[in-house]
């Protein structure tokens, strides 16, 4: 299902002239993508960049310096600007303002995008990938080519993917090595369908629940474990609540770089490769930085007391094939299910 966005005020607010003098950044108007000429006949861009992760995390350093590398790649001409903790929106707002041109660029979770076509949520299914390499070669190969079609068309297009890492368990019961130790777990979820349907299938009782309450949930026995990224877990203090981590990586966190599809098609070619590629280099200092930062917070955790675990991936992915032949034939068809098998490696 695609979602059928106004790009008619795309070009009227982001190319608004403007004056530009050294190389002092000039704020461009609310929303707006701002070009300027210095009386010189050389123009210049400001390039609005929103996200909705905090300013310590690895994935807003590295578009810091993707920042520095594109003004200074373009003598100054490429004006980028970051915006992070989600100050313009979350990333469904983030994919609505970039197909209408009030921003430039985004990062948003792929997550989000199958409101545009539903296919792409074939980057949803628990287990997609093996580990971090496959879901480097996949994004990177046929399935994000594929992916970035269906993205094209909604008013921007998507100039690469990168990692946020996987979604681990926590609970307070004992630890979970196979699918077997999920049984009558209540295990905090989010309202999706996808997650409620996936601990369902692994014998566990999926409880939806506002995030705000988690802790106390836990922390009074409301709920017996939750699932969410490292970095959460950490940032929630959870390990003060929860004995167990089990590195169940059931879910991986993508994220594409969006751009306004008129204002791409409309910068001059030597611009479009200076962006496509420092973005290809952001891409992957994000997930160097990613990857690392899991295993450093997997020592943080340990070091707070959890008892760490492995899990035997596979055995959850082979009980989860009536979830896989449900999507298979009813959202993302026989074509898009074999190229997930190819990257999976279950």
């Amino acid at each position: 299902m695609k979602k059928a966005l106004a790009l008619a005020l795309a070009l009227a607010t982001a190319l608004s002239l403007t004056a530009c003098g050294g190389g002092a950044k000039t704020p461009a108007a609310s929303g707006s993508g701002s070009t300027a000429n210095n009386g010189g006949g050389s123009a210049s861009i400001v390039l609005k960049v929103a996200h909705v992760e905090a300013e310590d995390r690895s994935t807003h350093k590295a578009l810091l310096e993707f920042e520095k590398e594109v003004e200074e790649k373009s003598d100054g001409r490429i004006d980028v600007q970051i915006y992070p903790n989600a100050e313009l929106g979350g990333d469904e707002e983030l994919c609505e303002a970039v197909a209408m041109g009030t921003i430039q660029m985004a990062l948003p979770s792929t997550s989000v995008l199958t409101s545009y076509n539903e296919e792409i949520g074939v980057l949803d299914m628990p287990y997609l990938f093996k580990d971090s390499q496959s879901a480097f070669d996949a994004l990177d190969g046929d399935l994000g080519s594929q992916i970035s079609e269906w993205i094209a068309g909604n008013g921007f297009v998507s100039l690469g993917y990168t990692y946020n890492g996987p979604r681990c368990t926590t609970n307070s019961v004992h630890p979970i090595s196979t699918p077997a130790d999920l049984a009558g777990l209540k295990i905090r979820v989010m309202s999706s369908p996808v997650f409620i349907r996936m601990y369902e299938v692994l014998g566990a009782n999926p409880t939806p629940m506002s995030f705000s309450e988690v802790f106390t949930g836990l922390q009074q026995n409301v709920i017996d474990g939750q699932e969410s990224p490292l970095s959460t877990i950490d940032s929630s203090s959870f390990a003060e609540v929860q004995k167990y981590l089990s590195l169940t990586g059931h879910f991986w966190t993508n994220e594409c770089l969006l751009i306004n599809e008129k204002l791409w098609e409309s910068l001059p070619e030597e611009w479009q490769t200076i962006l496509q590629e420092e973005v290809d280099a952001c891409e992957t200092r994000i997930r160097e930085k990613n990857i690392q930062s899991d295993e450093d917070l997997v020592a943080k955790l340990e070091s707070e007391g959890m008892e760490v675990n492995e899990v035997d991936k596979s055995a959850f992915a082979e009980k989860l094939q009536p979830l896989y032949d449900e999507w298979e034939g009813k959202v993302i068809g026989s074509d898009l299910m074999n190229a997930y098998r190819e990257y999976s490696g279950y």
